[in-house]
């Protein structure tokens, strides 16, 4: 299988170029990247476990899916693809866009769209990206993050403390 190509954004989210998703992650280039949140009709959120086999944080918890844009693809194709190829899961159409992450060392210097999705599942987790998954209040998923915050990808706490803020106030 040929390796990845991303596209290389500047500053302003606009392409300047493209390399592998090796050289991406060696240089620390800004680069694209999206992350899905599925919510069941009792309000919990679907998070994946990495797959050990990932090069990035293996066996941390995370999105309940995400990844990187590829070369000549948009967000939005993006989050389609991610869904299906690591949940199984095929979206009938895009699902709403809820938050934009500015490239940041947290999400590893990806701009990052965060998509919302409605489901019940069940899903086919695809076993080369995904551990196992499972549904969570996001109320416990704060405290979990406050507690452990070792067991999280990055980008997901990032996700979090700017989607329920109140969670990680200072008391």
């Amino acid at each position: 299988m040929a390796e990845e190509i991303f596209d290389v954004v500047d500053e302003n989210d606009h392409v300047v170029g493209q390399l592998s998703r090796r050289e991406v992650h060696r240089t620390g280039v800004k680069h694209r990247a999206v992350h899905i949140l599925i919510f069941n009709s009792k309000g919990e959120v679907f998070l994946q476990k990495r797959s050990m086999q990932k090069d990035n944080f293996p066996g941390a918890w995370d999105s309940s899916a995400a990844g990187h844009v590829d070369t000549g693809e948009d967000y939005d194709n993006c989050a389609l693809r991610e869904v299906r190829e690591e949940l199984g899961h095929t979206m009938e159409r895009v699902p709403e866009r809820i938050l934009r992450i500015e490239a940041c060392s947290e999400t590893g210097q990806e701009f990052v769209w965060v998509y919302r999705h409605q489901s019940e599942g069940p899903f086919q987790l695809c076993p080369i990206e995904v551990e196992t998954g499972d549904w969570f209040q996001p109320a416990a998923v704060a405290r979990w993050m406050l507690n452990k915050p070792d067991d999280f990808a990055p980008s997901l706490i990032c996700i979090w403390r700017k989607l329920y803020p109140g969670f990680f106030t200072e008391s």
